[in-house]
């Protein structure tokens, strides 16, 4: 089968390569190393790639800790059900589904991946597959770092750094969506994207005043730094500080800081694509691109707004 593979960490995406690797069958899922009951082999019709994925220490090692180079990256994936292993249940063969696969197993830039079953979600039919392929990581960030450690509630105030990004601009929707008060943060060119992905106010994060927009309960934070610094100190008492960029290095005085890393979870998957469906929550996909241009598209030449989602298949 076809797929994108890196073998230098320190090459990052310029290191990506396309190629050809053995495709995984139905009579070699149990045989594969490190295959589990309850694994799928699911035919890729697309797949999205976070930015920093080549950074992550798992993306170099198998489940033993052990080297697993050359690595298949991409944990977003939106396609159909094509084999199980013994013990699998939750979906079916020919079954259209979404999710996101291991971090320390090759994923999902290629034609076919093997994923854990509690991993996946049913797509709906008249859902693209470009679509559950964007939203299946972003809207679980942003899902749990809202509501399980943001504890976000109707009538609260919320400060989204890096709100015109794809995890940021999930996060401001669906966090008016609960009621409460958005403020959007980045670079001024990503202010009208802020506002029309959902939130009241924006704040350019290099001409305006981060500590003029007050005390807000809830900060979550995509961007880190110094940035993420400054934020402790706007959490009003009992909020909490909310990040996907590491530990934080200050906390806020009289709150929670919770740094996180997402996890699978079937039902707020559903959750996630009922608002697809029904137009409470809309993607952000800036390019849509084929596995032959896969390295050209995580390559780019000048800067990309959105989401980029590789479509294996037409």
């Amino acid at each position: 089968m076809k797929a994108i593979v890196v073998t230098d960490k320190a090459a990052g995406t310029a290191g990506m390569m396309l190629t050809e690797r053995p495709q995984p069958d139905a009579a070699r899922l149990a045989s594969l190393e490190g295959a589990n009951y309850g694994d799928v082999i699911v035919e890729v019709h697309a797949s999205g790639f976070t930015g920093n994925e080549l950074e992550w220490p798992s993306t170099w090692v198998d489940r033993r800790g052990l080297d697993r180079t050359p690595v298949i990256p991409g944990h977003e994936v939106a396609g159909v059900v094509t084999a199980l292993s013994y013990g699998t249940a939750g979906v079916s063969v020919g079954q259209r589904v979404f999710g996101i696969t291991d971090w320390t197993r090759d994923g999902t830039l290629a034609e076919y991946t093997v994923v854990e079953a509690r991993n996946l979600a049913p797509l709906p039919g008249d859902v693209d597959f470009t679509v559950g392929a964007g939203v299946a990581m972003t809207g679980l960030t942003a899902w749990q770092g809202l509501f399980e450690h943001g504890r976000l509630r109707a009538g609260q105030s919320i400060l989204v750094h890096g709100a015109a990004g794809a995890v940021g601009s999930m996060a401001s929707q669906l966090a008016r969506e609960a009621g409460a008060y958005v403020i959007g943060s980045g670079r001024a060119s990503g202010r009208q994207t802020a506002l029309d992905f959902g939130a009241h106010e924006f704040v350019d994060l290099d001409n305006d005043s981060l500590e003029d927009i007050g005390d807000v309960d809830l900060v979550f934070d995509m961007i880190g730094g110094n940035i993420q610094k400054r934020s402790a100190a706007l959490v009003r008492a009992g909020g909490t500080l909310v990040t996907v960029t590491g530990p934080p290095e200050t906390l806020p005085a009289d709150g929670l800081a919770v740094d996180f890393v997402v996890v699978s979870d079937r039902a707020q998957l559903g959750e996630i694509v009922q608002r697809v469906r029904d137009g409470r929550l809309r993607t952000n996909i800036g390019t849509v691109s084929t596995l032959d241009d896969a390295v050209a598209a995580f390559n780019p030449t000048e800067h990309v707004k959105g989401k980029t989602i590789i479509r294996v298949r037409p």
